[in-house]
């Protein structure tokens, strides 16, 4: 399954390694650039692939609002501002350079998932539609499809499996299952993980066994029956 590319220009390391983490456990591709420059030489690189930029303002080799004119001398591609700057003069000239969307420091990796997927839907440049074996699901409208069948699942439920199907073939850890979708902040029990899965594996029968269990780990999305079904 093609992946959406988010390139990441971040020169806080440790920011820039949580927020590249949390959105790989979410299903896109990060190109990560720690200064402007290299940044800058990134999107060079890479300009006919990337689908979203994440860009900061205060940059050490390059300030962020001088790369965002020369991103815009290249390329549409959909830009978001993250800093620490807020002041309505920064916003209006970033805007007035060609920014699409605006994150204030500190912000929740949540919000930055949420403002990536409003830009992508806007952009035409998120699949609205993904298909693994019979199971389909719809981002656009949240909506799961067996055998081409809409099934009424919770938003958790059908968080969960958008998930797993955007890292099939991948196993992904209960921790990890807790992060993406429940949020950092979260502060039940892996046994949570193993209720909801049980709960989609019998909304999406017969192919519960889609989803198999990694003892001791977690789950794998394999779109393909098995008989290591159970939780």
């Amino acid at each position: 399954m093609n992946k959406n590319v988010i390139l990441l220009i971040e020169d806080e390391e440790k920011l820039s390694r949580t927020l590249a983490e949390y959105l790989e456990l979410n299903g896109y591709r990060v190109l990560r650039a720690l200064n402007g420059l290299e940044g800058l030489s990134m999107f060079y690189d890479h300009m006919h692939e990337v689908d979203l930029i994440l860009l900061d303002i205060m940059l050490s080799g390059m300030d962020g609002s001088e790369i965002l004119k020369e991103i815009r001398k290249k390329s549409n591609a959909p830009v978001i501002m993250v800093t620490a700057r807020d002041s309505i003069h920064d916003q209006l000239l970033n805007f007035a350079n060609g920014a699409d969307d605006y994150i204030t420091k500190p912000y929740a990796l949540a919000i930055v998932k949420v403002h990536i997927e409003a830009i992508l839907k806007r952009a035409g440049k998120q699949k609205e539609r993904v298909e693994v074996g019979h199971i389909a699901v719809e981002p656009d409208t949240w909506r799961v499809y067996v055998d081409e069948k809409a099934i009424e699942t919770t938003p958790k439920e059908y968080e969960l499996l958008s998930y797993l199907i955007k890292n099939k073939n991948v196993v992904m850890t209960r921790d990890s299952i807790l992060e993406s979708v429940w949020g950092y902040d979260y502060s039940g029990d892996t046994r949570t993980v193993d209720t909801l899965v049980k709960q989609l594996r019998r909304k999406i029968a017969p192919y519960g066994s889609y989803i198999r269990s990694v003892y001791g780990v977690g789950y794998i999305f394999e779109g393909e029956e098995n008989e290591t079904a159970e939780a």
